[in-house]
């Protein structure tokens, strides 16, 4: 909980530099430094990097985002873990909900300097992307990594829930349709939305309400 609340509090930090414009400098130097020097319509690297970006930008889109989250959602009720499926199907559904309710509340334009590199549809601040990215692959690498005994192989289901979340807020920068404060914007407060559920989470198990793994591998086995 104390983690969930820190993030809480340097959302509102964010929040604050953005409304006072004090981001705006160190927004538009990142975003120039990844154009090509003399020509802000084409991002650094070989035009098959910028394709592979858009690729890893699509990791955190509407479509891709549902079909994982539903997927995962039947296999937990296939396995008899309903509390699992609605702990992962609440905390993606509530964390649209505050996403679109941020991205009207704030109203920020997306950025002007460079051309965008991928469609957009909604307001920039905080990113979407970025903040269902967030929520989503840290919420499954929670689920999965406690069906896991061996330590290394917790901190590995972690730190890719993780390294998605990351290269994903990433490639919304390098494609020009964020300011860089959108993106840290939506990792910061889409990893204190996945620990407040998780948070949650853990108390109702410890309410007989969500089930343990051993006790479905015990009922199973019986």
């Amino acid at each position: 909980m104390v983690a969930s609340i820190c993030m809480f509090i340097v959302f509102g930090e964010i929040v604050d530099e953005v409304l006072e414009g004090d981001s705006h400098e160190l927004d538009t130097k990142i975003l120039l430094m990844l154009r090509e020097p003399g020509n802000t319509d084409s991002p650094l690297g070989p035009v098959w990097f910028e394709e592979m970006v858009r690729d890893f930008t699509s990791l955190g889109g509407m479509g891709p985002l549902t079909l994982i989250t539903l997927t995962v959602f039947v296999y937990l009720i296939l396995r008899n873990l309903k509390g699992h499926a609605f702990y992962l199907l609440a905390t993606v559904i509530t964390g649209t909900a505050l996403s679109n309710l941020l991205k009207i509340g704030f109203d920020r334009p997306r950025p002007d300097l460079v051309p965008h590199g991928s469609m957009t549809f909604t307001n920039a601040f905080p990113s979407g992307h970025s903040f269902m990215a967030t929520v989503v692959y840290l919420t499954l690498a929670v689920i999965l990594s406690q069906a896991e005994k061996s330590r290394s192989a917790k901190i590995y289901i972690l730190s890719l829930g993780v390294l998605i979340s990351v290269i994903v807020g990433a490639s919304r920068v390098y494609l020009g349709v964020h300011w860089p404060s959108d993106v840290l914007a939506g990792w910061v407060i889409g990893a204190g939305w996945a620990l407040l559920f998780w948070v949650l989470a853990e108390y109702l198990k410890m309410r007989n309400v969500l089930k343990k793994r051993g006790d479905e591998d015990t009922q199973s086995s019986g």
